[in-house]
């Protein structure tokens, strides 16, 4: 059953949902936090957009020209009628196409950003898949791997754009590995951790096509405090700044 919902306390904007199908989660919000953003950039690529909550908040940081591609025609719809539902159908393109069909028709050093909140996990013999194929491909690398991510990333960043993606912490060291072999150096490194005292559940990632070596680890942040109430810093995600 599809809902409209606030997103979150942004002023005026809204999201369409399934009841159905996952809401979308803390991680949809720490990573358009999280990327690099400047004046500059114009133009930026989301890869799985779902019903389109990344590109929304993004809206609200920059003016850049955002496409949204996401692969599952019914959370597609639910992300054009997000779109159409908060009038920004002139900043904001979805597309229903499989990405790695998708990036092989568009020109090489065409975007300034990329974001990406991919599948967390491998698929393997010991999978027990979900009966739902969304839940199945939008959890298990079924369509997107970090190999193809990162391959698709080498081609359509811009030299010197930025791609900034959340993960799971065990998935570091591979993530860094992919990244490399497709000339991306990962610049900036964040942990999320669920709250203080506990080990971190949620890795935020930046790198740079071409970039120098160098990495930066920002301060932890913490999801919740011990109450389970938001951390006051996740609060200020929750709003217009």
């Amino acid at each position: 059953m599809e809902v409209i919902n606030n997103l979150l306390n942004y002023d005026s904007l809204k999201i369409v949902q399934n009841n159905e199908m996952f809401a979308f989660s803390l991680d949809s919000v720490l990573l358009p936090n999280f990327v690099t953003l400047n004046k500059n950039i114009d133009s930026i690529l989301d890869i799985g957009c779902g019903n389109a909550p990344i590109p929304l908040i993004l809206s609200t940081k920059t003016s850049a020209n955002i496409i949204g591609v996401e692969y599952q025609s019914q959370v597609y719809e639910l992300a054009k009628k997000t779109i159409k539902l908060n009038q920004l159908e002139k900043r904001i393109k979805i597309i229903n196409q499989d990405i790695n069909e998708w990036y092989q028709s568009v020109e090489s050093d065409t975007f300034d950003v990329i974001t990406c909140n991919p599948p967390y996990f491998k698929v393997n013999k010991k999978n027990h898949f979900n009966d739902s194929d969304y839940k199945t491909i939008a959890r298990h690398e079924v369509k997107l791997n970090l190999e193809q991510l990162f391959k698709i990333s080498r081609k359509l960043l811009k030299n010197g754009g930025v791609i900034a993606i959340v993960h799971r912490p065990e998935r570091l060291v591979e993530i860094i590995t992919e990244m490399r072999k497709n000339n991306i150096e990962p610049k900036k490194i964040r942990f999320v951790y669920p709250k203080m005292n506990r080990e971190a559940n949620t890795l935020l990632i930046e790198g740079v096509k071409n970039g120098n070596p160098g990495i930066n680890i920002l301060p932890p942040l913490y999801a919740h405090l011990d109450n389970g109430e938001y951390s006051e810093e996740v609060k200020t995600y929750f709003k217009n700044k």
